[in-house]
């Protein structure tokens, strides 16, 4: 169980990770795509250029924030890696339990298979040195 929501913890943060790196491509795309001069007046200029400062700001934010995040992902990563590890220790211990398990309950069925079958041989062998003692007897 703590494996599994440790990899979807992983999943979420990877697609978060995903959303931030678009969010800053998409800010950069819109960066890159301003016309260079198309101010014709100061007062004009002076919009253009605040808002390339704003649309900047945005774009460095967006991209710290995606930096950032790396940590998240590689710390998610970390634990789901840490549990999946935990996960296939308890996995292993389990089945040699299981094959010891299975390994003893087969000597237990040979040992009482070999027991009947003494038995048996006992019995036979009772019964076959009956009926030679018998035959000699009659024979007698």
């Amino acid at each position: 169980m703590r494996e599994h929501d440790s990899r979807l913890g992983l999943q979420m943060a990877l697609v978060e990770q995903q959303a931030l790196e678009e969010r800053a491509t998409s800010v950069a795309e819109r960066l890159a795509s301003l016309p260079g001069d198309g101010a014709r007046t100061p007062a004009e200029l002076l919009t253009f250029r605040n808002g390339v400062a704003a649309l900047g700001l945005h774009y460095r934010e967006a991209f710290e924030e995606a930096i950032s995040h790396e940590i998240v992902v590689e710390g998610a990563r970390a634990q789901w890696h840490s549990d999946k590890t935990q996960l296939s220790a308890v996995e292993n211990l389990l089945a040699r339990r299981a094959e010891r398990r299975r390994v003893e309950r087969n000597k237990a069925e040979a040992k009482e298979l070999d027991d009947l079958a003494s038995v048996r041989w006992a019995r036979d062998a009772a019964a076959i040195k009956a009926a030679a003692a018998r035959a000699t007897a009659g024979a007698r």
